[in-house]
C-alpha cells in the first residue's frame, strides 16, 4: 500500500470504496429499484424489455445491442455480452462536459473508467419496476453536478436516451455539453455482416444530417455485395433530439479528443465510410438546483417517406417531448396490463416479493406469450392458422369458415367444430392457441437463443405468434395455464400431438408447427438428440392442472382419437448398440427428412407428422400417448438406479445437467412414480373397459 496515496498528475486519486446498496425510489411518478454504487460490483448484463417489438441487451459498462423484432434489425451491433461490456466506450452513450465554476473550467466524462478516482463520485443504477427503463445515474461530488442518462422504448418513435443534467451546487454553473449515442448501425445489416465483415461494412457507411431539421440519416450507399451488379439501398436508420438548444451536430466519433481538449467542435453534415454516431453539443447555464433534460430518438427501417415525414413532423411540431413522454407512458400502462392478465400483479407487504413476482411473470410470458383477448378468438387468425397446418381440410370447410363471426368464444368456436365431427379437424382445433408477445430468450451470450418478436404482420395488422424450445414453453405455459384455465387442454393437445411414437418430443414448438435440429458438419454446436426429461414431468403437470380444473375433460380425451405423432427423423439404435457405445446412440434418417419436408410443401405443417396408408395424418387417443411416454421411459429403467438416458441430450433436471445425455436420471425415475399414482386414479373413474391401441404399441 502506497503511504500517501496515488497521484494522477497534480490530482490525488480519491478512496473507491463503497457499499452497494439496494432501494425502492420514485422517479417522476415511476416506482424504480436502485442499485446505489453499482460500479462496486462486477459488471452485469440486463435485459430492458418493451411492451413492443424492442430488445435491448445492455451491460453495467454502459455498452449494449438494441434493435426491433430481432438481430438481423439492430440499431447498435448485436454481440455477445463479453464483447458488449468491452465495447462500453464505444458502443451506446457517450457523454462528455465541460463544467465552468468561477473562472475554472474541468473536463468530466461521466461514466467512463478512464478516469476513476479523479473524481469523487457516486454511480447509481435504477431499473423501473416494470423492466421498461433503465437509468444511469452519476453524481461529481467536487463539482457538485449530476449526469443521468436512462433508456426507453416507444411503440410509435422507436428507442429513446432521455439526458438530464443538474446543478447540485450553491451557485450558477456553465457547461458546454456533448452527448450522444456511438456505433450506430445503417438499417439492412444482418448478423453475418455486423460480426464478420465490420471493416468492410464501414466502407459503405454514409451518415448525413438535414440541418433544417435536425434528423440525422444513417444509411448504406449500397447493400454490399460481392456482385457486378448495381444493389441499391433505400431504407434509413433516424436519429434526432430535442428539448435542448444545438450548437452543432456530429455524426461520426473522432472529434470527441478535440472536445476533450476544449476545442471548437466543425459541425458535420455528410460524412463517408465511418461509424455513424449522432451527437449534439450544447451551452447551458444553470442555477442552483436547476436542471436541464433532452431527449434523442433513434429508429429503424425508415423509408423515404416516412424520413420527409418525420423531418416535417420534427420542425412543425411544438410538442416533441411531450409526445415522447406520453408514448413512454402508454407503452409502460400497455406492459402492465400484459403482466396483469397472467395475474403477476401482486400485493404485499414485502415490495421486493412482489416486484419479484413482477418480473417472473413477466419473462415468462415473454417467452411462452400471453392470450391475446382472454378467451375471444379472431376467426380470421384461426382460419390461417387451419391453412398453416392442412391446406386440404382448410379448403374443405372454407365455407364454414367463412360463415364464422369476425370473433368468437374459444369455448363456442370448439363446439362448432365438434357438431361437424371431422377429427382431423378438431385435431388441429384442440391445437389452436392465440398467443401473443412470444419471443424466445434472446441472451446474445449463448448461440442456441435464436429470437423474433412476431407482433405485426407485413402490413401491419397484429400477429399472434410464439416460438420456443420445448422445455421453455411448457415450463412457461403450465404457469400460465392458471391464469387461463379453459386452454389447459388445448396445451395438452399441442404437447401430446407433437411427441413421438418413441415416446420423445421435437426440440422447438411454433405457432407453426414442430422443428427439429440438423447436424451442419462445420458448426460445432450443431448436434441431434432429444431432450430426456419433459414428457414425464410436464405433460404430468399439466394433467394435473386439468384435472384440477376441469375434472371429466381428460375422460373424453382418453378414448377419441384426435392426436397425432410427430415424425421426428432420429432412430434410436438397437440394444446391443447402445450398450456398445452409450454416446453415440441416434442416427439420422434423411429418407424420412425428405418425405416431411414434401409433405410440408404439399400439405402444409402436418407434414411433419406420421401418416397413415389412408394419406392422412394417423390419429391416436389420449390412452395411447399416454402409455407410449411412460414405456419409453419404464423401457430404460436400471433397477436400484433410474432411468438410463440414450438420447444424446442431458436430463435438464438432474444437477443442471450434469448427466450430459448419458448416465441414469432419478428425477425422471421419482416422477414416474407419480405419473402411474395420476394414471391409476384417473382410469379408477373410467367406466370403459375396452379401449383401442395400435398394434405396434
Amino acid at each position: 500500500m502506497t503511504k500517501n496515496g496515488i497521484n494522477l498528475g497534480t490530482t490525488s486519486m480519491q478512496n473507491l470504496s463503497k457499499e452497494v446498496s439496494g432501494t425502492f425510489e420514485l422517479i417522476d411518478g415511476v416506482e424504480f429499484y436502485k442499485i446505489g454504487n453499482y460500479d462496486h460490483m462486477a459488471p452485469f448484463f440486463i435485459s430492458v424489455v418493451s411492451d413492443s417489438d424492442h430488445w435491448l441487451y445492455i451491460s453495467t459498462k454502459g455498452g449494449l445491442s438494441a434493435g426491433r423484432k430481432n438481430p438481423e434489425n439492430a440499431l447498435f451491433p448485436y454481440y455477445t455480452d463479453d464483447k458488449i461490456t468491452d465495447s462500453g466506450d464505444l458502443t451506446g452513450s457517450k457523454t462528455i462536459l465541460l463544467v465552468t465554476t468561477s473562472d475554472q473550467t474541468f473536463f468530466w466524462e461521466p461514466f467512463s473508467d478512464r478516469y476513476n478516482g479523479v473524481y469523487k463520485i457516486e454511480r447509481n443504477l435504477y431499473k423501473s419496476v416494470c423492466g421498461n427503463q433503465l437509468v444511469f445515474e452519476e453524481t461529481n461530488k467536487n463539482l457538485g453536478v449530476t449526469f443521468s442518462y436512462s433508456w426507453n422504448s416507444s411503440q410509435k418513435f422507436g428507442i429513446i436516451k432521455k439526458s438530464k443534467v443538474s446543478n447540485n451546487g450553491d451557485s450558477k454553473v456553465s457547461i458546454r455539453i456533448l452527448d450522444g449515442m456511438q456505433n450506430l448501425l445503417p438499417y439492412g445489416i444482418d448478423r453475418r455482416m455486423q460480426t464478420e465483415y465490420s471493416t468492410l461494412l464501414d466502407a459503405y457507411k454514409k451518415n448525413e444530417l438535414q440541418e433544417d431539421s435536425g434528423l440525422g440519416l444513417f444509411l448504406l450507399s449500397a447493400i454490399p455485395v460481392d456482385k457486378a451488379e448495381p444493389s441499391e439501398s433505400l431504407m434509413a436508420t433516424t436519429v434526432w433530439s430535442t428539448g435542448i438548444e444545438v450548437a452543432n451536430h456530429l455524426l461520426s466519433s473522432p472529434q470527441l479528443d478535440a472536445f476533450r481538449k476544449g476545442e471548437e467542435l466543425i459541425n458535420e453534415t455528410d460524412i463517408r465510410a465511418r461509424r455513424g454516431a449522432y451527437f449534439i453539443e450544447s451551452n447551458q447555464e444553470l442555477s442552483p438546483n436547476e436542471s436541464k433534460t433532452w431527449y434523442f430518438v433513434a429508429e429503424i427501417n425508415q423509408g423515404p417517406s416516412e424520413v420527409v415525414s418525420l423531418s416535417e413532423w420534427i420542425k412543425k411540431d411544438d410538442h416533441l417531448v411531450r409526445a415522447l413522454e406520453e408514448d413512454i407512458r402508454e407503452g409502460t400502462k400497455r406492459l402492465t396490463r400484459i403482466v396483469a392478465s397472467a395475474d403477476g400483479l401482486q400485493m404485499s407487504e414485502d415490495k421486493k416479493l412482489s416486484t419479484r413476482h413482477f418480473a417472473n411473470v413477466l419473462f415468462n410470458v415473454m417467452r411462452g406469450g400471453i392470450f391475446d383477448d382472454n378467451y375471444e378468438v379472431p376467426t380470421s387468425d384461426f382460419t390461417a392458422f387451419v391453412k398453416i397446418y392442412n391446406k386440404d381440410i382448410a379448403a374443405k370447410y372454407a365455407t364454414f369458415f367463412k360463415n364464422l363471426p369476425s370473433s368468437i368464444l374459444y369455448s363456442e368456436l370448439n363446439k362448432s367444430i365438434d357438431e361437424i365431427n371431422d377429427a382431423q379437424l378438431k385435431r388441429i382445433c384442440l391445437e389452436y392457441l392465440p398467443l401473443t408477445f412470444s419471443r424466445r430468450h434472446g441472451d446474445p451470450s449463448r448461440p442456441w437463443n435464436e429470437f423474433s418478436i412476431e407482433l405485426k404482420e407485413e402490413n401491419g395488422d397484429k400477429k399472434l405468434y410464439y416460438a420456443g424450445n420445448w422445455r421453455d414453453i411448457f415450463q412457461n405455459w403450465e404457469a400460465l395455464a392458471l391464469s387461463y384455465p379453459n386452454y389447459l387442454e388445448g396445451i395438452i393437445s399441442k404437447f401430446v400431438n407433437a411427441s413421438t411414437a418413441d415416446g420423445y418430443n421435437p426440440y422447438r414448438v411454433t405457432r407453426d408447427g414442430i422443428d427439429w435440429e440438423v447436424i451442419e458438419e462445420d458448426d460445432p454446436w450443431s448436434y441431434i438428440g432429444y431432450w430426456g426429461d419433459h414428457q414425464i414431468i410436464y405433460l404430468l403437470k399439466l394433467l394435473e392442472l386439468s384435472k384440477a380444473h376441469h375434472p371429466d375433460a381428460l375422460n373424453d380425451m382418453l378414448q377419441k382419437r384426435l392426436f397425432s405423432y410427430a415424425n421426428v427423423p432420429y432412430r434410436i439404435k438397437g440394444y446391443n448398440e447402445l450398450i456398445a457405445n452409450p454416446k453415440d446412440t441416434i442416427d439420422f434418417d434423411h429418407t424420412i427428412e425428405n418425405l416431411t419436408q414434401d409433405r410440408v410443401t404439399q400439405v402444409g405443417a402436418d407434414g411433419k407428422l406420421v401418416w397413415d396408408v389412408e394419406g392422412e395424418v394417423y390419429l391416436v387417443n389420449l390412452t395411447e400417448k399416454l402409455l407410449v411416454t411412460l414405456l419409453s421411459k419404464i423401457s430404460n429403467f436400471v433397477p436400484e438406479g433410474g432411468i438410463w438416458l440414450n438420447t444424446q441430450r442431458p436430463e435438464w433436471n438432474d444437477a443442471n445437467n450434469a448427466l450430459v445425455g448419458n448416465g441414469i436420471s432419478m428425477v425422471t425415475l421419482y416422477y414416474i412414480r407419480r405419473f402411474v399414482t395420476f394414471c391409476e386414479t384417473l382410469f379408477a373413474e373410467f367406466d370403459t373397459d375396452k379401449i383401442e391401441i395400435s398394434e405396434e404399441l
